[in-house]
Formats: structure tokens, sequence, C-alpha cells
């Protein structure tokens, strides 16, 4: 019995430890995009491909932004066991969610840097980054990358 708790033990004190310092950085980082999105409203993000009142374009130039976000231990765990009885992955879906919004921000933030006040018919394109076995293969990283087309009016 005592051999099986001295197996057992440091496998779930990992699975918390892993669940508190993911959760407190999720956290952190959802705190962080807030504030840059914040500061970066006043410019406008629109997935129309073409470009309202195209007299008044100045310049428009090609901007990106990516970010690959990795999952921690405990949520991969989670989305195995998810993946047992079915249903919707949640851990994953904040995954993608902090990769989309942060690359958003870097692209907006290229955007600013050329002094553009819109960016227009914004696409994103997505990877999962794999790992393990052949036919257990599990989603540890994702990559999502935004692009659009940044508009300088005058």
């Amino acid at each position: 019995m005592s051999v099986l708790l001295f197996q057992i033990l440091p496998v779930v004190i990992l699975l918390i430890l892993g669940f508190s310092v993911g959760s407190l950085r999720e956290r952190g980082h959802f705190r962080s995009l807030a504030r840059r999105e914040q500061e970066l409203s006043d410019i406008g993000v629109v997935n129309l491909r073409t470009v309202a009142q195209p007299e008044s374009v100045r310049a428009a130039t090609l901007v990106t932004g990516d970010a690959v976000i990795a999952t921690d231990y405990f949520k991969g765990f989670m989305a195995g066991l998810r993946n047992i009885v079915g249903g919707e992955v949640r851990s994953y879906q904040t995954l993608m969610t902090r990769a989309r919004r942060e690359a958003t921000v870097r692209m907006l933030t290229k955007a600013r840097d050329l002094g553009a006040t819109e960016v227009w018919n914004v696409r994103y394109e997505t990877s999962n980054i794999l790992s393990g076995a052949h036919k257990k293969r599990v989603a540890v990283s994702v990559e999502v990358f935004a692009f659009g087309t940044a508009v300088i009016r005058g």
C-alpha cells in the first residue's frame, strides 16, 4: 500500500503544481491581453476585403502578427480525459483564444508603428504543433498567424 502511495503521490503533486502554475500564468496572460487590447482599441479592425472610401487612403501595407502558445501538462492531461468521454475541450479553447488574441495584438502593434488607424481584410491561419507517438498525437502548442492590410488615411 505504501509503495503504491509513493508511486501515485508524485504524479498527484505534479498535476496540482501544473494546474496551479498554469492557471496563474494563464490569468496573467489574459490580464496582459486586456490591457494591451485597450491601448490599441483606437485602431479599427475589419474583416471586409474592400476598404471604405478608398480615395482617402494614403498608404496601405501588409501587417502580420503571430503567436505560439503552449499548453501546460495539466491541461493536456485533462484534454486526454475529455477525449475518452467526448465533449467540448475547454482547456484547448482557452489556449486558442489566447493565441488568437495575442496574434491580433501583435498585428495591431505593427500597424500602430506604421501610423495606421485601421486594419482591413483581417484573416487568421492556425496550426497545431503535435507531440507523441504516431497514433496518440497530442497538441502541445498552437500557432495563430494574423494578417491584414494596415491603412493610413491622409
